[in-house]
Parts: C-alpha cells; structure tokens; sequence
C-alpha cells in the first residue's frame, strides 16, 4: 500500500505543470554551475600540470557541482512538498484518506517515497552530468559515490521536515515559506558556527553533508541524517494520528 500511494504521488507530481517546471530549472541551473566548473577547470589545467599531485576532474568539479546541488534543493524541496498534506486539508479529501483501510504511517510513507523518487530524478540527473566527464577524463568513484550518498540522505531530511510542516496547516503556500523558513534556518546555523567543534554543527545539516561531499562516509553524519528523518516522520504521523482520532 506504501508503493501504491507512493506511485499515486509521483503521479499528481507530474500531472501537473508545477512539477515538469521546477525539474527543468533545477536542472538548467544545475546545469549552468557544471559547464562554469568545467570551463573554470579548463582554465587552470596547464598550471594544475605543474603540480605534483593535483587535484582531479572530481574534486574541482563533481564536489562543486554536488555543494550547488545541494543549495539548489534546499530552495526548491518545499515547493514539492508543500501540497503533500496541506493540500489534501484543503480540499477536504484528508478525512476520506484517514478513512481508508490504511494506516497512518502508511500514508506518510507512501507521500514520502513520492517526494523522493522525484528528488531521486534530480539527483540521479547530477549524476549523469559528472559520469559524463569519463568521456575524458578520470573519475574518483568513491567520492562521486560519497556525494550522491550525501545527497540523497540531505534531500530525504528536506523532504521529512517538508512533509511534517505541511501536515500542520491547510494552506500549501504557508507549508512552503515554513519549510523555506526551518531550512534556511538550520543553513544560518551552520554559517554562524565559526568554530570547528563548535556544538552548533551538530544541529546543521548541511555541515553533516559537508563530509559526504569531501567523500568520507561517517557513521556519525549518516546516523544523523537518519534521525532526523525519523524524527519528522514520526511526527508527521502523530499529527495524522491526531487528525484521525479526533476527526
């Protein structure tokens, strides 16, 4: 049933226009950023020559590429998720969904793995742009492998916080600015945290990506990652839970 609600979504995605835009300037723009690392890494090549260890293709332009990607994402993930629930409040169809034979965390579920398949696309999409430097040069797979990790474990937390802040209200534009609000937020804190071991960086999450994007899969960052994903989906549920016990 999580599947089924999970293709549903992804199908109302891209039934509309909304969704088939934003794709296409999320990938122009990522896009831009590779072909401006490319040329700069062409324009430095003959000096990079004269080193005796330079840095790769990868890490002047696939690490790059994923940091921008990134950013991207925290401006764009609650536009997608911003109709999830709040939509459905809206329209007055969340009480037929409560209703159905189906559980609470079901549908969470299922209206996460939507969001994410789609995020998977772009991600997916960054991918191929850095897998199409093979053409000529050499690619640093772990690293490259350490970013889409990254990445797709920074893109599900976006889209968990999304998914909970558009379970508390009925108005998908308020939806939008809350999770734009809570995510610029916890990317403030990171700026803000000068110091290195500073406790601020534990909140951050973008500073947890930066060592996916360097290429270092820790335990630590990932674990992390994975509470705070379960953190708003059990709270996206209890909310729903609470829609459905008092009606």
């Amino acid at each position: 049933m999580i599947f089924t609600i999970a293709a549903k979504e992804l199908k109302i995605l891209f039934s509309g226009p909304m969704a088939w835009i934003i794709l296409a300037v999320l990938e122009i723009i990522l896009a831009w950023f590779f072909l401006n690392q490319v040329d700069a890494f062409l324009a430095i090549q003959p000096q990079l020559t004269a080193l005796a260890n330079p840095p790769g293709v990868t890490e002047l332009i696939v690490t790059p590429l994923f940091g921008n990607a990134a950013i991207i994402l925290l401006m764009a993930v609650p536009l997608l998720s911003m109709r999830l629930i709040a939509e459905e409040r809206r329209n007055q169809t969340l009480n037929l969904l409560l209703s159905a034979p189906v559980s609470v965390s079901e549908i969470i579920l299922g209206k996460f793995l939507g969001l994410m398949a789609f995020l998977c696309l772009f991600i997916g999409l960054a991918a191929l742009m850095s897998l199409s430097l093979y053409a000529g040069a050499t690619l640093d797979l772990g690293l490259l492998a350490g970013n889409i990790v990254g990445l797709a474990l920074l893109a599900a937390s976006f889209a968990a916080l999304g998914l909970f802040i558009s379970s508390l209200t009925a108005h998908p534009i308020i939806a939008a600015i809350g999770s734009f609000g809570a995510l610029l937020g916890l990317w403030i804190i990171n700026m803000s945290a000068h110091d290195a071991d500073s406790w601020l960086n534990t909140l951050s999450l973008m500073k947890h990506f930066e060592s996916f994007n360097r290429g270092i899969i820790a335990s630590a960052d990932a674990a992390y990652f994975l509470l705070f994903i379960a953190l708003f989906l059990v709270l996206a549920v209890r909310r729903l839970d609470n829609d459905r016990t008092h009606g």
